[in-house]
């Protein structure tokens, strides 16, 4: 067999196989942009009051199950822990976020991003005290240092008005220092 023959033979097998190979892959259901919007919020932060250095919490926030969902775990120095699940609603593309606290309340937000960043909104029992529940809305901002602020609102009229409930500033966690031995 001369070369050409040969060439050609070892044309059509490649032809062949690449008829029979498998598409690619699709990209992961939950690697879009609308997934990605929240994604501002994962970390490892240490929280303060917005505008003090009085630390009053650390949270760790992460992506999880193929970057579907978004994790916090709230872990304040004083008071009870607790956390949330935050998603894409696959019905309606909007972010749904659930909260669980250490005390038993449970309070499901929704929203979506607004400017850049991300807006959750839901009532919230007893959130001004028994018998006093309110609309929250969390305003979630990115800032240039890579901190981020979560501006919390309330209203007691269904969003008539609405009052400065907390502002947090979450600032990346800084890794211990190092103790020099020598």
């Amino acid at each position: 067999m001369n070369s050409f023959a040969a060439a050609m033979l070892l044309l059509q097998s490649t032809a062949v196989q690449s008829d029979t190979l498998p598409p690619p892959s699709p990209p992961p259901p939950c690697m879009t942009e609308a997934h990605e919007a929240f994604d501002f919020w994962v970390g490892e932060w240490d929280v303060f009051p917005n505008g003090s250095d009085a630390k009053i919490a650390e949270s760790r926030i992460e992506r999880l199950f193929e970057g579907c969902a978004i994790r916090e775990h709230w872990m304040p120095l004083q008071g009870p822990q607790g956390g949330s699940t935050s998603l894409v609603n696959h019905n309606t593309g909007r972010w749904q976020q659930m909260w669980i606290g250490g005390n038993g309340v449970r309070v499901d937000f929704e929203g979506g991003p607004v400017d850049g960043g991300m807006v959750l909104t839901g009532y919230w029992d007893n959130f001004g005290g028994p018998g006093k529940s309110a609309l929250v809305r969390m305003t979630y901002t990115a800032n240039e240092d890579g901190s981020v602020r979560q501006f919390g609102e309330a209203s007691g009229d269904h969003g008539k008005s609405w009052q400065t409930s907390f502002d947090l500033l979450y600032r990346p966690r800084q890794a211990p220092a190092l103790k020099d031995t020598q």
